[in-house]
């Protein structure tokens, strides 16, 4: 049998409980996502990141890090990084060099921003933050709206490039979202379905657009739990139509597919009926998906704490041995290849590091 490890969980507080240590060693949990619930400060943060990786080596610790009101770290020594419209508003503050100087300003701060951004939480032990947001900003969207860099999808693009060689240069990889666009669907998929109901042809030509063009350079993406009905009738997260038919055939993408939250209300309806995280989880992962994130379900302070991931990991189990599901070792590839692969500077020693310093000097 293949070995793929789906899953990516969550855990409830500052350190591992012996269920949350139980559930890490599961072979379907192939990661973590942190909140910041589980955050109290840096020394503690590097504990918990050790003490996941020594219950396995291969596990992908993951974190929602972008910048503006989405940063789960924001005390004791992290930078406050700016929500990516910043870098829109100054792509297009030419100063007195010329037409064009704010745009290469605008590329440089993001470079300096993904660098910072990757550079403290690998410093911690975070492996993979789900960013950048290729998401337009059509100004209507109250859960994009600023995590955007802009309404135009050439600058998206090219920022979000800026951005992800910052990354890269701190040794993280990178996940765009949300696939193929959520900025003009004004609803939240946290507690409601959004629709956007524009032809397939006008969603390719603007929202998709950065998917194609970034192809070589994005390591992951997230899919939107936004329903096109132009194009499916179920959310884009779930669908082969978006995700093997375009994402990967169409738009040539080769890396790794993360479901959005299986728990937001976006996912938990498909085809207008009410689904179990099982069922959703094995459409996802029918659909395309190399990994699904299961979060929010470990929260209850008591023995039921968490039972929704116990019931989801005994459900995959048994549609695997059912046939209805079947693991794919090139999603587990794709899913290792996120991890990163050179050693971090302790945070200490990443202060006193001369392109660190300059990076800081260059996040508007």
């Amino acid at each position: 049998m293949p070995q793929h490890a789906p899953l990516i969980i969550d855990i409830a507080a500052l350190s591992l409980s012996q269920t949350d240590r139980q559930r890490l060693l599961h072979p379907l949990v192939g990661g973590v996502i942190l909140f910041a619930r589980n955050w109290q400060d840096r020394r503690q943060l590097t504990k918990l990141c050790r003490d996941i990786k020594t219950v396995r080596r291969d596990l992908l610790i993951c974190v929602d890090h972008e910048g503006g009101r989405v940063q789960r770290f924001r005390t004791d020594g992290f930078t406050h990084l700016p929500p990516m419209s910043r870098l829109g508003q100054l792509w297009l503050q030419d100063g007195r060099s010329g037409e064009g100087t704010g745009a290469m300003q605008a590329c440089n701060a993001a470079t300096a921003c993904g660098f910072v951004l990757g550079s403290e939480l690998r410093a911690c032990g975070v492996d993979l933050s789900f960013t950048p947001v290729l998401d337009l900003d059509y100004g209507h969207s109250s859960v994009i709206g600023n995590r955007s860099f802009s309404r135009d999808p050439r600058v998206v693009s090219l920022l979000a490039r800026s951005l992800m060689q910052g990354l890269l240069q701190s040794g993280m990889a990178n996940c765009g979202k949300h696939f193929p666009g959520h900025g003009f669907a004004k609803a939240d998929s946290h507690t409601d379905m959004p629709v956007d109901r524009r032809s397939l042809k006008a969603i390719l030509a603007d929202d998709a657009a950065p998917y194609g063009w970034l192809n070589t350079t994005l390591c992951s993406v997230m899919p939107a739990h936004v329903i096109y009905p132009k194009v499916d009738t179920c959310a884009a997260g779930f669908s082969g139509r978006w995700l093997d038919d375009i994402l990967r055939r169409q738009l040539g993408f080769g890396g790794a597919i993360f479901s959005d939250d299986l728990s937001m209300a976006g996912a938990r309806l498909l085809d207008g009926q009410p689904v179990s995280y099982t069922q959703a989880a094995l459409r996802a992962l029918n659909a395309g998906c190399d990994m699904v994130l299961l979060c929010n379900q470990t929260l209850v302070d008591s023995e039921g704490g968490g039972l929704a991931v116990d019931v989801l990991l005994d459900g995959l189990t048994e549609a695997m041995l059912k046939g209805l599901w079947q693991p794919r070792e090139a999603s587990d590839e794709r899913r290792r290849a996120l991890l990163p692969r050179t050693s971090a500077p302790a945070w200490d020693d990443l202060m006193l590091q001369a392109n660190y310093m300059h990076a800081l000097d260059l996040v508007p």
